[in-house]
């Protein structure tokens, strides 16, 4: 009776080393994935530092274009004011 319980032993101790082998196998896998992870976040990081400056300059080339905008409007009612002689009919 002693030896089937030893057989039954070693059976369950090898089982569980089985298990053991498989749950070590998948945090290697999981420590590999969350490696990746790091890595392609700040690869993100980077780019959205790069997206943020590229923000910026649009920011300040749209306000020059504004302006811009805006002394052309201005231009164009002056020299329309002056060509129909808006004044000389006062």
């Amino acid at each position: 009776m002693s030896m089937m319980i030893e057989t039954d032993l070693k059976d369950v101790l090898n089982q569980l080393g089985q298990r053991f082998d498989r749950l070590e196998q998948k945090l290697d896998k999981i420590e590999s994935d969350l490696t990746d992870l790091k890595v392609d976040m700040a690869t993100v990081k980077a780019d959205l530092t790069t997206v943020k400056e590229e923000v910026k300059d649009l920011r300040g080339s749209q306000r020059a274009q504004i302006w811009a905008l805006i002394g052309i409007i201005f231009t164009a009612v002056v020299s329309a004011v002056i060509k129909f002689g808006f004044f000389s009919n006062v």
